[in-house]
């Protein structure tokens, strides 16, 4: 049975950068207050108009040519976003007919921070069972498109942006672990409280945002990701000083201290790009996969732990050899 490897890596940040000190002459904050309780010092905003997969588009072509695939090799498409470019076709679909993919199976996933963990157990399983071979995993987002740019508690933690991998069929050891969960019963804590088929006036009155229980929310983070660490390597049989990175979802860098210290991993060991991107939801762990990746730190065989927690709630890992 074939491993699941990554081959190749892409991001892609718009252009637009709101610093901390723009966010104070739009709500009450300042740039003390959010590096604090944070890590935050900026985030990147799409432009009016441009979409998830207009960024998407850009990670999955540097991604392809880091891994050498044109679009003819891919044979899957798996796409995680909260924020689709529309209610259907899927962004995924979308996104293939940009790249000129046609044919290979391409569908959408959304389990919001966690959608690029899910999205990546999900590719893995089409590789394991030969379905696929070479799948295109993309996670991007444009939070900035439902954030109550009033409410200064949520407003200032999100981003835009995209990240993507190419996921091939080896012989090599890639994709150790990929444990995925979900707990519906916290979903008032953070979610959008209306959709298609519930409060859509909500929705074209233009008041779909973003609503969360900060306190609550950091709290189930924090231990949910501890158990998960605890259960991937147990599965695996490693031990915790075998992960060379932590590539964590950037929510907060206070979740990503309390992961790394549950691993007894030194900071410098973990890839933290909160400061700069804000929390990007479903296109934050490939994001820093790809900064990490092209500016040398993640080398070839070295082992990795990413791990996401999000709205649902959801949450999951992925232990891999890179």
């Amino acid at each position: 049975m074939p491993y699941a490897r990554i081959t190749g890596t892409g991001s892609y940040l718009p252009e637009k950068v709101l610093t901390n000190k723009d966010m104070e002459s739009m709500v009450d904050t300042n740039d003390q207050w959010i590096r604090e309780r944070t890590g935050i010092a900026q985030r990147h905003v799409a432009a009016e108009g441009q979409t998830a997969v207009d960024l998407a588009e850009q990670a999955s072509l540097r991604a392809m040519e880091a891994a050498g695939v044109t679009a003819d090799d891919i044979d899957l498409i798996v796409f995680a976003t909260s924020t689709p470019d529309k209610i259907f076709p899927s962004s995924a679909c979308i996104l293939q007919a940009r790249l000129g993919a046609q044919g290979c199976p391409a569908f959408d996933i959304q389990a919001v921070c966690s959608g690029f963990v899910y999205a990546l157990s999900t590719a893995e399983k089409f590789i394991r069972t030969g379905a696929s071979k070479k799948v295109l995993v993309v996670g991007s987002e444009v939070f900035s498109k439902i954030v109550n740019w009033e409410d200064r508690g949520t407003c200032v933690l999100f981003g835009d942006g995209a990240g993507a991998v190419i996921l091939e069929a080896s012989e090599e050891t890639g994709i150790i672990s990929a444990k995925i969960h979900a707990d519906g019963r916290y979903e008032d804590l953070l979610h959008v409280p209306c959709g298609i088929s519930s409060n859509y006036e909500q929705v074209k009155a233009g008041n779909a945002f973003i609503e969360m229980k900060g306190n609550e929310v950091f709290k189930m983070a924090v231990n949910t990701l501890g158990r998960i660490v605890d259960e991937t390597l147990a599965e695996t049989g490693m031990d915790k000083s075998e992960i060379d990175w932590l590539v964590p979802h950037q929510a907060n860098l206070r979740i990503i201290s309390a992961a790394a210290r549950k691993l007894n991993l030194p900071m410098d060991q973990v890839v933290v790009t909160v400061d700069r991107h804000g929390n990007t939801s479903a296109a934050s762990i490939p994001l820093a996969l790809d900064v990490a990746v092209r500016d040398g730190r993640i080398k070839k065989n070295q082992v990795l732990m990413l791990e996401a927690f999000g709205g649902g709630f959801t949450w999951g890992s992925v232990l891999l050899r890179y």
